[in-house]
């Protein structure tokens, strides 16, 4: 596993960072990328010297979604790795939404599909006005399954049934009129705004602060249990395996419509 792939660091004030970091495509996510990121939030939550979390993309662009050729590789290939890729990434996008310490992502640039999720499951988003945002699975055959809960618990069902069935692409405006980011920032501006909100953070108290994100996400049974993991993974896993995934993959790869379209009447 390349742990470079995400960059962790934490100051000496115990903020922790974590950098996505495979610039070249736009950060999109690959095995490595999930299994990184999993030990990277393990790491933090055990660590009692780190206070909060901040999530950033290497490069110009936060986080482009899944890798299309792995994808692509992974619905053709062994269903047993097929699975295994989509368990990862429910299970890296609910240690995220559970984390027991604040988290914040800082997204510039694109941020489609899986991006979208790890925004859904931080507690603070602060956006540039460069953002572009998309729930695009559907747009190559597959289905979003593993970050659909956190989806509908942060921007609601309404939202989510408009861009998760449509995969339309938004900016970032949007994305905060819909509550996906808190706040949408000028460049010159971003990083003065999360020194003040770190700042907030360590005005509270640390297990005041994980106990009161553990309830809301309790009292509204937004904690996975291990059996909605699997269904989860699962679904998300058979669709990729599907006509339409592999279809819409090697459409995407193609640069080409996928055979499903059909155009308007001239």
């Amino acid at each position: 596993m390349d742990t470079d792939i995400v960059r962790l660091e934490i100051d000496a004030r115990g903020v922790a960072t974590a950098t996505l970091n495979r610039p070249a495509v736009h950060n999109a996510y690959n095995l490595d990328m999930l299994e990184a990121l999993i030990l990277g939030l393990e790491q933090v939550a055990a660590d009692p010297q780190a206070r909060c979390l901040v999530i950033r993309g290497a490069g110009r662009n936060f986080q482009a979604g899944a890798d299309i050729k792995w994808l692509n590789g992974l619905g053709r290939g062994a269903f047993d790795a097929n699975h295994h890729a989509s368990l990862m990434t429910t299970r890296a996008m609910q240690r995220l939404n559970e984390f027991p310490k604040p988290t914040i992502a800082l997204i510039r640039g694109a941020c489609f599909g899986g991006g979208c999720g790890i925004v859904c499951c931080v507690d603070v988003a602060l956006a540039t006005p460069d953002a572009r945002f998309g729930i695009t699975e559907v747009r190559v055959g597959v289905a979003p399954t593993p970050i659909s809960t956190h989806m509908v618990n942060a921007i609601g069902l309404r939202h989510t049934r408009r861009y998760a069935l449509t995969g339309e692409t938004f900016d970032a405006m949007e994305a905060q009129r819909i509550g996906l980011v808190h706040e949408v920032l000028e460049e010159s501006a971003i990083e003065a705004k999360l020194a003040t909100i770190v700042d907030a953070i360590y005005r509270s108290g640390p297990g005041a602060m994980a106990d009161t994100k553990r309830s809301f996400l309790l009292a509204n049974n937004l904690l996975l249990n291990e059996g909605q993991v699997g269904t989860l993974s699962l679904e998300g896993a058979v669709r990729r395996a599907g006509a339409e995934g592999l279809e819409g993959t090697a459409a995407f790869a193609e640069k080409r419509l996928p055979s499903w379209y059909i155009p308007p009447p001239s």
